[in-house]
């Protein structure tokens, strides 16, 4: 795919997450109605839920745990570390920016919306600070974006099913899991997702540009899987 092409593509994918965020943000800052009543809805449904199925909300638990924001951060920071030993130090760096501004974007998201996590008679989880967007959500989805696009180039086969479906699981099912604990409303996931995805959008759109060859294949470095020194080294 030619530079150019790819610049667009991306910032598409971007604009058209971006869109739907903002849209989000405003309802919720807002106080609309109709969606605070849906977000209720949701939560006293899968909160009734957890609390009949107590070893499910457990398993519930332990994932939102495996899979929360440092875990994540520590699993990113393992994938820079091996990328910098394979002498890919620009894919570190896009790795390492991508994961770093959308934690900060989410942090300043939640004061700048202060919104209150749900308040539940009988709670089966725990959780502090704002809500808008889920944090969870958005490190999951920062840190399935970069796994697929730094090892795509060297996934081969089957394995690029087991990358896409690993990134998609966790994705989904971590941001499903604060809903289910009751410490987020739906539209608070949904945020994360899309900000998340946004993040990655541009990070990869603006990566390229560092790039002196003006052809890409697939993921951000296919030549990562080339033997020898990676194009990054000269960074």
């Amino acid at each position: 795919m030619k530079l150019g092409l790819r610049l667009t593509t991306a910032s598409a994918l971007a604009f058209l997450v971006l869109v739907p965020f903002a849209l989000l943000a405003a309802l919720v800052s807002g106080g609309w109605s109709p969606l605070h009543e849906l977000d209720r809805t949701v939560t006293d449904a899968l909160h009734s839920w957890a609390v009949r199925h107590p070893r499910w909300t457990d398993a519930t638990v332990w994932w939102t745990n495996i899979f929360g924001p440092t875990p994540l951060r520590i699993a990113a920071l393992g994938l820079v570390i091996w990328l910098l030993r394979r002498q890919a130090r620009r894919l570190a760096l896009w790795a390492t920016i991508t994961m770093a501004v959308g934690g900060v974007l989410g942090m300043l998201l939640k004061l700048l919306v202060g919104r209150h996590r749900p308040d539940l008679l009988d709670p089966v989880a725990q959780a502090t600070g704002f809500s808008f967007p889920s944090g969870h959500a958005l490190n999951a989805a920062l840190a399935a974006g970069v796994f697929v696009l730094v090892l795509l180039p060297v996934a081969r086969g089957t394995w690029r099913w087991a990358l896409w479906g690993a990134a998609v699981t966790v994705t989904v099912l971590t941001g499903l899991s604060r809903v289910v604990l009751g410490v987020h409303w739906t539209s608070d996931v949904i945020a994360g997702w899309l900000l998340g995805m946004a993040v990655v959008a541009v990070t990869a759109a603006a990566f390229p540009r560092v790039r002196r060859e003006p052809v890409v294949e697939e993921g951000l470095e296919p030549e990562l899987a080339r033997p020898g020194p990676a194009p990054g080294a000269g960074f």
